[in-house]
């Protein structure tokens, strides 16, 4: 079995499938199985849960307004 995953949504992925439909329409042995696109973010994602979690949090406190703001010319001073 093979899986050829196509974005149905780009130029040349609506063009594969035309073409595969006219011509493998109907042959057997040769069928279209669509999945979900829609991926959990486990699946999805290739970073470690830690620097997701990581992300999120920094995220969180950027809606609270907590953040801090670096001075390009004093960066350790910044952040210190």
């Amino acid at each position: 079995m093979t899986t050829i995953k196509i974005n149905e949504r780009t130029k040349s992925g609506k063009a594969f499938m035309a073409m595969f439909e006219a011509f493998f329409k109907g042959v057997d042995g040769i069928e279209v199985v669509e999945t979900d696109s829609k991926k959990t973010e486990k699946e999805e994602s290739f970073y470690s849960p830690e620097f997701i979690e990581k992300i999120k949090k920094a995220e969180a406190n950027i809606k609270k307004g907590k953040t801090t703001r670096l001075n390009p010319e004093d960066i350790w001073g910044s952040i210190l």
